[in-house]
């Protein structure tokens, strides 16, 4: 089990990176604060010693995504209809970035996670295979298609 201190520094460490990766995910801000408490708890009760801050990193975004992947499969997420849009953080977002950011948001989230972790979090691909169980290889070859499909919804927009 984590110290309170070592809970403390964590959360401000990385809460905002958990955020938005917790609501690239699931786009709806009560949901998301759900994950991000349930993350930290995981965290808080995680008895392992992280190797280092990396390893710390690495090992909170692979739950917070895995936690986002429960929620949206959860029964009650499935049989309801969201009252919230992407727009409860629209604002937040500069202008010239908010279309960009809507196709990423498009893509199926094998490639979201994989072009998020890229090009937000500045994670390399061997880096992104090992927060997502994949071979570098197989990274490299969802961030090809992942721009591939970027670029066609860009073009198509006519952003591109």
């Amino acid at each position: 089990m984590q110290s309170e201190q070592q809970v403390n520094n964590a959360v401000e460490k990385y809460a905002d990176m958990i955020k938005r990766i917790c609501f690239y995910h699931l786009k709806n801000q009560a949901d998301t604060e759900d994950v991000f408490q349930n993350v930290f708890l995981r965290y808080m009760l995680h008895d392992e010693p992280f190797f280092d801050e990396e390893h710390e990193k690495a090992w909170l975004i692979r739950v917070a995504i895995n936690a986002c992947k429960d929620q949206l499969k959860s029964f009650f997420r499935r049989n309801t209809v969201p009252l919230e849009q992407l727009n409860e953080i629209a604002a937040a977002i500069p202008e010239d970035h908010r279309d960009v950011l809507e196709a990423v948001l498009s893509l199926p989230n094998k490639y979201k996670d994989a072009i998020y972790l890229h090009y937000y979090e500045g994670y390399t691909a061997s880096e992104i295979g090992n927060l997502l169980g994949k071979k570098e290889n197989s990274v490299y070859s969802l961030l090809s298609r992942g721009r591939a499909l970027l670029k066609e919804r860009l073009e198509s927009d006519g952003i591109g």
